[in-house]
C-alpha cells in the first residue's frame, strides 16, 4: 500500500475546495472566516482511499496571492498535484505563480483539472483547453492529463479518480526511510487533555510513538505522546505520511509553522545558506547585489539578503551562484528546494536548490569558490561527505558531528565513509562509540610539517631527545581531544614516521651522540657539582657555567638519570642525592626523628637546602612531618 499526498494549486475561487469535497466527502475549510468569505485562507487537510487500496492524503492551498505564504508551506512532500482551473475563467495570475512554485519546488506529477464545466458550453471548453496547454508549455504539467469536472453534479470525478490511479501506478519519488525523519511543522493547536499537536508532512525517515525529538531551530526537546495518520492511532508514522503528533512538554507558544520535528542532536541551525538561485524568466523583477527577499523552504518564511557571488545583478531566465544571508535562524539540509519572492511588491521571482546549508561567509567573484560550489552541486552525499572532512580535518570531525552538520543519517554516513577509506581518500580513528575522520590529502600536509619541523629541531638541538608530545599537539593539533591525539601520534609511529620514548617525539633515524662537546660539557657540570656537594646549584647558575650547549646536556643528563632536579633547591648528581638521602635515615633510625637544623649540620649546609631536601622527602613517602620533627614514613 502507497501512501500518495495530493495537493491542489490554483487561482483564487476556481473551485479547489469544492472539488476536494466532491472527491472526499469532507469540508477542508476549517475556519469561520473562511465559510463566510467563501476562499480558503489556511492550509486545510482530508484524505480518502482510493479505489486500488491506496491512501491519499488532500492538502488544499489558499488561492489567494494574500496568501501565497501558507501554500507554500504546503507545497511540501506532495506525490501529485491537482491544478485547478475554473472553465469559465482559464488561466489566471495565482495560476501562473502556483504553477512557476511547484515548477521550482521539483513537483513531478499533476493532473490539470477544470472545473465548473456545467456552466460553460462544448465551445468554450475546448478553447478553454487550447488556452491552458499553451501556457503549460514548458513546465511539468507540459504533458499531463486535462480532466473536465463538476464538483456540483458529479460530472468527471470517476474520470479524475481513474487518472489519479493511473499515476499512483508509475514509480512516485521514492520517499527515504532510512535517512533522519525530518517533519515541517506547518499546523500547532491545543487539544484539551492531550496538550501540543503539530501537523505536517514526514519528508523523510520514520518517526514512533515514544521517540525524543528536537523541534529546530528553537532546540526545545519533546517527546512524541502519540500519532495520527489519517486521523486514525498509529505506532509510527512513514514518510510521505501526513501525520498529527502530539507532544510532551511543550507549550503551544513555542512552536510555531517554519520549525522542523527531528531526533535530537541531528540537526544544526544555520543563518546563512550557499544556494543555485534560478530567477524565472517571467519575472517583473532584477535581483540586484544585497536585495532583501522573501525566502520559503519547508513550511518557512524568512527575511534574507541575497549575496550574487558572480555578477552585480541576476534578470529573469538567469541562474547564479548565491549566499542568502538570513535574518533568522533555520534548520535545513543540503538539496532542500527553496522559493523567494520579491520583499515589496509581494511576488515570486524565482527558487532554487540548497548547495550548502553551513556556509562560510564568502568573497564575491572568487574563482576557486564557484567551482567548490559547481561541484557541490553536482556532487553525491559521498562527495559531500569527503568536502566535509577535508576542510574540517584540523578539528577532525566524528560521523555524529557529520551527521548534523548534512542533515543525513549515521548509517548513510556510514556507507559513504566505507566508500571513501576503500578509495583511501580519508583516514579515521575509532573511540569509543564514535569515529573520527580526517582527510588524507590533510594527513600527508601534517606529516610533512611535522617531518620538517623535527627535522629543523634535530638540527639546532643536537643533544635533545626531541620535541615534547604536548609541544606538537599545541602547535599543530591544538583543537584535538587528547585521547584522539594520542591515536594520531601512534598511527605516526606504526607507519615509522616517528619514533616516540616517553613524552618525547623524533625522527625514527635521530640519535643523540656524545661527542667530544658532550664530554666536555658533562665533565665541567660533574665537577661544579661535586663540589657544590649539599650547597646544590640552581639550573640557571648551572646552565651559565656549563657554556653554549649547557641547556640541552643538563636536561639530557636528566632523562639519563646523571642529574636530578630537587624542587627548588637544584639540581644534583644521583651520588650525592643518595647519599643525603642515607644520611637522613640512618640519622632518624638512630634518633627516631630529626629537626630541619639538624639535617643542615648534618649535611654541613644551609637552611634552605636542607628545608628543601626534607620537603622532597615528604612527597618522596622517605619521610612525614609531625610538627617540626621529621620522621621515617
Amino acid at each position: 500500500m502507497k501512501n500518495i499526498i495530493i495537493g491542489t494549486a490554483g487561482h483564487i475561487d476556481h473551485g479547489k475546495t469544492t472539488l476536494i469535497k466532491a472527491l472526499t466527502g469532507r469540508d477542508t475549510d476549517r475556519w469561520e472566516e473562511e465559510k463566510r468569505r467563501g476562499i480558503t485562507i489556511d492550509l486545510g487537510f482530508t484524505y480518502f482511499d482510493l479505489p486500488d487500496g491506496n491512501k491519499a492524503g488532500i492538502i488544499d492551498v489558499p488561492g489567494h496571492e494574500k496568501f501565497i505564504k501558507n501554500m507554500l508551506a504546503g507545497v511540501i512532500g506532495m506525490d501529485i498535484v491537482l491544478l485547478v482551473i475554473a472553465g469559465d475563467e482559464g488561466m489566471m495570475p495565482q495560476t501562473v505563480e502556483h504553477l512557476n512554485i511547484l515548477n521550482l519546488l521539483g513537483v513531478k506529477k499533476g493532473i490539470v483539472v477544470i472545473t465548473k464545466c456545467d456552466l460553460i458550453d462544448r465551445e468554450w471548453l475546448e478553447l478553454v483547453r487550447e488556452d491552458i496547454r499553451e501556457g503549460l508549455r514548458e513546465t511539468f504539467l507540459e504533458d499531463a492529463p486535462i480532466v473536465d469536472v463538476s464538483s456540483k453534479t458529479g460530472y468527471g470525478m470517476d474520470k479524475l479518480i481513474e487518472l489519479i490511479v493511473v499515476q499512483t501506478e508509475d514509480e512516485l519519488e521514492e520517499r527515504n526511510v532510512n535517512t533522519i525523519p525530518r517533519l515541517p511543522v506547518d499546523r500547532v493547536f491545543s487539544v484539551a487533555g492531550f496538550g501540543t499537536v503539530i501537523t505536517g508532512t514526514l519528508i523523510s525517515g520514520i518517526l514512533k510513538k515514544g521517540d525524543e525529538v528536537e523541534i529546530y531551530p528553537v532546540n526545545k526537546i519533546s517527546k512524541i505522546r502519540n500519532i495520527q495518520v489519517h486521523s486514525n492511532d498509529a505506532k509510527q508514522a512513514l514518510a510521505g505520511q501526513r501525520t498529527a503528533i502530539n507532544l510532551s512538554n511543550i507549550k503551544k507558544s513555542e512552536i510555531y509553522r517554519g520549525c522542523v520535528i527531528a531526533p535530537v542532536n541531528s540537526m544544526k541551525n544555520t543563518m546563512m545558506l550557499d544556494v543555485k538561485l534560478n530567477l524565472l524568466k517571467s519575472s517583473r523583477r532584477i535581483v540586484e547585489n544585497r536585495s532583501r527577499l522573501h525566502l520559503y523552504t519547508g513550511t518557512s518564511e524568512i527575511l534574507c539578503r541575497v549575496v550574487l557571488l558572480d555578477r552585480e545583478e541576476l534578470s529573469p531566465g538567469e541562474s547564479c551562484y548565491a549566499q542568502l544571508r538570513l535574518e533568522e535562524e533555520l534548520a535545513v539540509r543540503r538539496g532542500d528546494k527553496f522559493i523567494v519572492r520579491f520583499y515589496s511588491p509581494m511576488e515570486t521571482i524565482g527558487g532554487g536548490e540548497i548547495i550548502e546549508p553551513f556556509p562560510l561567509k564568502k568573497k564575491r567573484f572568487d574563482d576557486k569558490l564557484i567551482e567548490e560550489l559547481k561541484l557541490k552541486e553536482k556532487g553525491s552525499s559521498t562527495d559531500v561527505i569527503e568536502k566535509i572532512i577535508r576542510e574540517n580535518s584540523g578539528d577532525i570531525p566524528t560521523i555524529t558531528e557529520i551527521a548534523k552538520i548534512t542533515a543525513l543519517s549515521e548509517g548513510e554516513i556510514k556507507n559513504s565513509i566505507e566508500v571513501l577509506e576503500e578509495e583511501e581518500k580519508i583516514a579515521s580513528f575509532s573511540l569509543k562509540n564514535d569515529k573520527y575522520l580526517w582527510h588524507k590529502s590533510y594527513e600527508r600536509k601534517l606529516e610533512e610539517d611535522i617531518e620538517k619541523y623535527l627535522y629543523n629541531y634535530h638540527e639546532n638541538n643536537r643533544y635533545s631527545r626531541g620535541v615534547k608530545k604536548s609541544e606538537i599537539k599545541s602547535r599543530y593539533l591544538p583543537k584535538m581531544k587528547q585521547n584522539v591525539f594520542d591515536l594520531v601520534i601512534n598511527s605516526f609511529v606504526e607507519k615509522g614516521l616517528i619514533k616516540q620514548e616517553g613524552e618525547y617525539i623524533s625522527l625514527p633515524y635521530f640519535k643523540i651522540i656524545h661527542d667530544d662537546v658532550y664530554e666536555k660539557c658533562e665533565s665541567i657540570i660533574l665537577k661544579i657539582l661535586k663540589e657544590a656537594k649539599f650547597e646544590f646549584v640552581k639550573q640557571e647558575d648551572l646552565i651559565v657555567k656549563a657554556g653554549s650547549n649547557g641547556s640541552e646536556i643538563i636536561s639530557l643528563m636528566i632523562d639519563e638519570k646523571k642529574l636530578i632536579r630537587i624542587n627548588e633547591v637544584g639540581i644534583t648528581t644521583y651520588d650525592i642525592y643518595n647519599a643525603a638521602k642515607s644520611l637522613l635515615i640512618d640519622f632518624i633510625k638512630k634518633n627516631s626523628k630529626i629537626t630541619a637544623a639538624e639535617y643542615r649540620d648534618l649535611l654541613n649546609t644551609n637552611r634552605k637546602a636542607a628545608i628543601g631536601l626534607l620537603e622532597h622527602f615528604d612527597t618522596q613517602k622517605v619521610t612525614k612531618r609531625v610538627g617540626n620533627d621529621r620522621v621515617l614514613f
